[in-house]
C-alpha cells in the first residue's frame, strides 16, 4: 500500500507551510526519523506536539500561543459550522477547539493521505454490488477505505459514483476535487445538519449507481441511508461505534441494521421458545448488506449477510463472523471466527419462560413442538442455501431490472427470497431487462416503446403476483421457481417429530410415509436440527426419508 500520485511529498509540504515555521522544521525533521505521521496537536499554553504511527513527541519546549494559532488559521480555508477546516486540493482536515467565546483555543491539523490497497482485504465485497457498512475506532483509516473505495467502483468498475462529501474530508478541501477518488464526482454539503439532504438529492438529480457518504450518525441520515438502499443504490458508508454490539444498542443508528421492535408473545409462543412474553425482533430488512469492523489496518471481521448476524443477536446468540486478515507477504488470510461467541456475547439475552412446575414440564414437552407455519417460512428463506439449484446463475455482474407496472415490493420479496443478485432500476435506461404486465405492454406506453427501441429485453407477465415474478426471474437465470408450499406440510413435519421420538425410544431406524422432493427437503432440514441425520430411499412417487440411529 502506498500514497496515491506523486505529488504526496508536495500535498505534505502544504500541510507544513500552513504550520508556524519553528514547528514546522520541528515536524518535517521528525517525520523524516520516525513512522507515518498521524498529526499535530496544537494547544494554547502547551507544548505543540505531533502523532506518528509509533507513538507522540513535543515539536518545540515553547508554549504555543494565540500567535501560533493565528498563523495556522489564516494559513488554512474557513472554518464550517463543524469546526472544520482544509487545505485546498490535499486531504489534510484541521479542527478546531473553541472556547465559551467561540475563539480558537486548539487546533488538530491531521494528516490525510490517499492510500492505494487499502481495501485489497475486502475489494471482493466492495465490487460485487453489496452495500457496506464500515465500522471502527477514529483514526482507524475508515475515511481512507471510504476514499479508496470510491476509486475503485469508479475507475476499475466504471459505475456512477456520487461522494457525499460533508467535511471535504474524502475529497479534500476547495471546488476541484481530490484525484485520489477517481472519477467519482463529489457533492459538498454546506452544514452538517443538511447532510441527509444531500444524501437524497444525490439520487433523485444525478442518477448514481453507488453512493458513498462517511459518517452516518443521525435519524435522518440513518432514515436517509435507508432511502438510499431501497431504490436500488449500492450504498458504502461509516458510522460511529467499534463493533456491531455498539450499533445495536445505539436507538439511533440501529435503524441501519433494520430496527428493533418488542414483540409480545402468547403464553403458548413463549413456553415453546423458552423466553419470557416480550422479545425483540427485527422490523425490516438491514440497510446494508455487509457490515465490517475495523479492528487493525490489516485485520477486519465481516458479517454477512447482515439481517442473519442481527437476528442472531436478537435471540441472544452470536452468529460466528468472518476474520479477514493480511498476513507478512502481502496474502489475504480468510476463517470463520468461531471464537467471537465465547469472546464477545450477545448484548441481548432473552430472560426464560417463568412459570411454576406444571409450566416448567409443559415448556420441556412443547419444546419438541413446532409452529409449522414459521418452520415453513423460515426454510423457504434459506432454501438456496439449504439446496442451490443445479442450473448456475447467470454469470457476470448483477441483472439490473427495470419494473413498470409490476409491484416493486413483490419483486423485492421475489429477490430475497430466490437470493438472486437483481438490481432494482428507476429508469428504463439503466436496465438489462423490463418487467411488465400484459396490459400495459398493449398499451405500448413509453417506458415499452423506449426499451423496444434499445433493444432491451421485456418480460410480460400475467398478473401482479409474486409467483409470476419468481417464474420470470427463474427463466432469465436458468434456475428452478421455488415450488409453491403442499397442503400436507403440516403432518409431515409432525411425521419427522413423531418418528425422532420413536427412535429416540427404541433406538432402531424408523421410516416416514413417502413424499414430494420439497417436503423430504423440509423433513431433512428438521432432521438436522435435531442434530440427527436421515438418508432418503425408494423411487418417486413413493420416496420417504428413513431416520437414521445415531452410530456408535
Amino acid at each position: 500500500m502506498m500514497p496515491y500520485g506523486s505529488s504526496w511529498e508536495e500535498e505534505l509540504n502544504l500541510l507544513f507551510a500552513a504550520l508556524p515555521p519553528r514547528i514546522a522544521s520541528a515536524a518535517r525533521r521528525l517525520s523524516q526519523g520516525r513512522g507515518d505521521l498521524l498529526e499535530v496537536v496544537l494547544d494554547l499554553g502547551r507544548e505543540p506536539e505531533a502523532r506518528f504511527t509509533d507513538g507522540e513527541a513535543f515539536l518545540d519546549s515553547a508554549n504555543v500561543g494565540n500567535a501560533e494559532i493565528d498563523y495556522v488559521t489564516e494559513h488554512v480555508g474557513l472554518f464550517g459550522d463543524d469546526n472544520r477546516a482544509g487545505i485546498e486540493r490535499t486531504l489534510h482536515r484541521i479542527s478546531a477547539i473553541r472556547n465559551r467565546k467561540g475563539t480558537i483555543v486548539g487546533l488538530t491539523c491531521r494528516v490525510g493521505r490517499a492510500v492505494t490497497g487499502t481495501i485489497d482485504i475486502i475489494k471482493d465485497m466492495v465490487i460485487s454490488g453489496q452495500s457496506i457498512l464500515l465500522l471502527g475506532p477514529p483514526g482507524i483509516g475508515k475515511t481512507t477505505m471510504l476514499r479508496e473505495c470510491a476509486r475503485v467502483l469508479s475507475d476499475e468498475c466504471a459505475k456512477r459514483v456520487v461522494i457525499v462529501d460533508t467535511s471535504n474530508e474524502i475529497a479534500g478541501d476547495g471546488d476541484i476535487p481530490h484525484p485520489g477518488i477517481g472519477r467519482s464526482r463529489r457533492m459538498q454539503v454546506r452544514t452538517p445538519a443538511l447532510q441527509h439532504a444531500v444524501m437524497i438529492e444525490a439520487v433523485e438529480n444525478h442518477m448514481p449507481q453507488c453512493i458513498v457518504i462517511d459518517e452516518i450518525g443521525t435519524e435522518l441520515e440513518a432514515v436517509a441511508a435507508r432511502t438510499i438502499a431501497e431504490r436500488g443504490v449500492q450504498l458504502v458508508g461509516t458510522a460511529h461505534g467499534s463493533n456491531i454490539d455498539s450499533l445495536l444498542v445505539n436507538p439511533t443508528l440501529n435503524d441501519l441494521l433494520g430496527g428493533i421492535q418488542t414483540v409480545t408473545l402468547s403464553d403458548e409462543e413463549a413456553r415453546r421458545r423458552g423466553t419470557q412474553k416480550s422479545v425483540l425482533e427485527r422490523k425490516s430488512p438491514p440497510t446494508f448488506d455487509v457490515l465490517i469492523e475495523i479492528q487493525e489496518r490489516d485485520r477486519v471481521v465481516v458479517h454477512a449477510p447482515l439481517a442473519e448476524t442481527v437476528d442472531e443477536a436478537l435471540r441472544g446468540r452470536v452468529r460466528p463472523p468472518q476474520l479477514r486478515t493480511r498476513d507478512e507477504a502481502g496474502a489475504i488470510v480468510s476463517r470463520v471466527d468461531t471464537s467471537a461467541a465465547a469472546t464477545r456475547p450477545s448484548p441481548f439475552e432473552p430472560a426464560p419462560f417463568q412459570g411454576g412446575a406444571r409450566g416448567a414440564r409443559r415448556t420441556r414437552e412443547r419444546r419438541r413442538r413446532f409452529d409449522v407455519d414459521e418452520y415453513i417460512a423460515g426454510q423457504q428463506r434459506r432454501e438456496r442455501e439449504w439446496e442451490p439449484p443445479a442450473p448456475a446463475v447467470r454469470p457476470g455482474p448483477p441483472l439490473s431490472i427495470f419494473p413498470y407496472g409490476v409491484s416493486r415490493n413483490y419483486l423485492e420479496q421475489s429477490l430475497r427470497e430466490m437470493r438472486l443478485p437483481v438490481r432494482i432500476q428507476h429508469h428504463v435506461d439503466d436496465a438489462d431487462l423490463v418487467l411488465t404486465l400484459k396490459n400495459y405492454y398493449r398499451r405500448h406506453d413509453s417506458p415499452v416503446r423506449a426499451a423496444e427501441s434499445s433493444g432491451i429485453p421485456i418480460h410480460v407477465l400475467r398478473s401482479n403476483t409474486v409467483a409470476q415474478i419468481k417464474g420470470a426471474l427463474a427463466r432469465v437465470y436458468g434456475v428452478e421457481a421455488p415450488p409453491e408450499t403442499p397442503d400436507d406440510t403440516e403432518p409431515a413435519m409432525q411425521d419427522v417429530l413423531e418418528g425422532i421420538e420413536q427412535m429416540q425410544r427404541t433406538g432402531n431406524d424408523v421410516e416416514l410415509t413417502p413424499q414430494n422432493a420439497y417436503v423430504r427437503r423440509l423433513q431433512h432440514q428438521l432432521v438436522e436440527e435435531h442434530a440427527l441425520t436421515a438418508r432418503s430411499t425408494g423411487d418417486e412417487p413413493n420416496r420417504r426419508l428413513v431416520i437414521l440411529r445415531p452410530s456408535e
